[in-house]
């Protein structure tokens, strides 16, 4: 089979399995396949594949076309211009949680802090704080995760970027690991807020496939909010910022919840979705 025939028919049948953007998954899926880059499927088209090939695509077609997010059968996702691992054990970066590492970055150039103390609580896949340990070259980044798969995957993406000597990574769940003696000037997290009565609103690829503790957060998708910000307050040092993934409409109830917190902020994504929300401690919040 030539390889512009196999892009054909890989998106043909996902279309017919109602995948959205089937060409561009059929391309994913033909490069995991070939262990190619985009350029290269457009360069050979007439290229031949082998039936190792051949039968490897079909495999990850019969995965994706039964919903499988293609970033587990790749088991790969880009994240601020990081190649991560990524497996059923974390849930995939999405380009909207890059506005956490933008709105830590921004305040940490407003306060002119070189060599910040950050921890990510949550960290998954490590995206956020390999983001960050990568852009603050001085920064002390701790990460935590209640999983130990996850703490898994995190620590093999930091070892893969050459950042696993950059970021001291611990089991803790939210912040009980951690204690006031060691403050932060940032902590940053990218919570589970759907609520499980919400949950016939999520898409079946990620109810069915994403882990659920990072995805669900209880009743009212503000249970960990409830827990984080009064556990933040007692650990970061006073000016310090909490900076928080919010879901769609979330914005007037964290807002709340962080009654007498100082400056606090909203970052818009590019849907103009109200995305992330930062706050700056004091000793009396």
């Amino acid at each position: 089979m030539r390889l512009k025939d196999a892009l054909t028919r890989g998106a043909a049948r996902l279309a017919t399995a109602n995948v959205p953007s089937s060409r561009l998954n059929a391309e994913t899926l033909l490069m995991f396949a070939l262990a190619v880059d985009r350029a290269y499927l457009y360069a050979h088209p007439e290229r031949e594949l082998t039936q190792d090939e051949v039968a490897r695509l079909d495999e990850a077609l019969v995965q994706r076309g039964g919903g499988v997010p293609a970033q587990y059968i790749t088991g790969h996702q880009e994240f601020w211009g990081l190649d991560l691992i990524v497996t059923s054990a974390v849930l995939i970066p999405r380009p909207e949680t890059e506005h956490v590492v933008e709105t830590v970055l921004r305040h940490a150039a407003a306060a002119d802090l070189r060599a910040p103390s950050i921890l990510d609580v949550g960290t998954g896949s490590g995206c956020i704080a390999l983001a960050l340990a990568g852009e603050l070259r001085h920064a002390r980044v701790h990460a935590c995760d209640l999983s130990p798969e996850a703490l898994e995957i995190a620590r093999a993406n930091a070892a893969r970027l050459q950042l696993d000597e950059r970021i001291e990574f611990r089991s803790s769940d939210l912040l009980s690991a951690y204690s006031a003696a060691e403050p932060f000037d940032f902590i940053v997290c990218n919570p589970p807020y759907v609520a499980e009565r919400d949950a016939h609103t999520v898409e079946a690829q990620v109810r069915r496939f994403e882990p659920h503790m990072a995805v669900f957060a209880g009743e009212t998708g503000l249970e960990i909010y409830r827990r984080l910000i009064p556990q933040a307050s007692a650990r970061l040092r006073h000016g310090g910022w909490l900076v928080m993934e919010i879901g769609h409409g979330m914005e007037p109830d964290v807002r709340a919840l962080l009654g007498t917190w100082q400056n606090i902020s909203t970052t818009l994504d590019l849907q103009s979705i109200p995305r992330v929300v930062a706050a700056q401690g004091n000793e009396s919040c």
